[in-house]
């Protein structure tokens, strides 16, 4: 079995490890109402998609 001739040094290990972090994924706002929210998907606070009304949004005040 290989043995490694030296300690690989801790410059060279972060290096190596850079491409390893975490991204941030991707972030759009509602047209309608300004919420920030994910790509293609329906508004959790307006409820609308693609300027339709896909879900019924009912506000504690309302009731």
């Amino acid at each position: 079995m290989a043995v490694p001739f030296r300690r690989t040094s801790k410059t060279k290990k972060r290096m190596r490890r850079t491409h390893l972090k975490k991204q941030v994924g991707a972030l759009t706002l509602c047209p309608k109402c300004g919420a920030t929210l994910r790509p293609h998907r329906a508004c959790t606070k307006c409820g609308t998609y693609k300027g339709e009304e896909v879900i019924k949004i009912v506000n504690e005040d309302e009731e």
